[in-house]
């Protein structure tokens, strides 16, 4: 597909500038294939994450409304968290679902691996849409309780037009369900 070989730049350095919990934020010198040597920075994160967009029936679904300390506001959005060691995906999405809407789900289909700003940031998302809800709660690790929202398919215009249905990730699951939902 490209004009252009695809050749991966040496890595000449690596050094991690910071730690936190989450996140390594690493400091990489890189030669390209031309010559050229620039200096990069990256945060390397520990685990992948899930995402879920539940069904409640055929023509609902379910959001979240969560509170979001990036943005230092309340967004909605759809379950989603990450894989815990020796977990699979789909069984991450299936605990992550029981834990922040309290239903699990018979049916999980993946959707689709996303990468969010690949250029700094390297972990994946997997998206997966969760139908034949059945009603099975866990505790989660939220700071406090989550409001489950049933939202209308038929209102998808309206959702994506929300100043608090912003988040990438969320938009970009939905509009793979509404491509994929039959």
């Amino acid at each position: 597909m490209s004009r252009f070989p695809l050749t991966l730049p040496e890595i000449i350095n690596k050094s991690v500038v910071a730690c936190s919990r989450f996140f390594k934020i690493e400091t990489l010198q890189l030669k390209f294939s031309n010559g050229e040597q620039r200096e990069f920075e990256r945060m390397q994160g520990g685990r992948s994450a899930v995402l879920v967009v539940p069904f409640y029936d055929d023509q609902t679904i379910l959001l979240i409304r969560e509170y979001a300390a990036g943005t230092h506001s309340y967004e909605l959005g759809f379950p989603k968290g990450l894989i815990d060691p020796g977990e699979s995906a789909l069984e991450a999405a299936n605990r992550e679902l029981k834990e922040e809407v309290g239903f699990g789900a018979k049916e999980l289909t993946e959707l689709k691996k996303v990468v969010m700003a690949p250029s700094y940031f390297s972990s994946e998302m997997t998206l997966f849409m969760a139908k034949d809800l059945y009603q099975e709660k866990l505790p989660g690790d939220e700071p406090e309780p989550l409001e489950v929202i049933k939202w209308p398919l038929n209102k998808v215009d309206e959702l994506l037009a929300r100043d608090d249905f912003q988040e990438a990730r969320s938009i970009s699951a939905l509009l793979l369900v509404i491509k994929n939902h039959k």
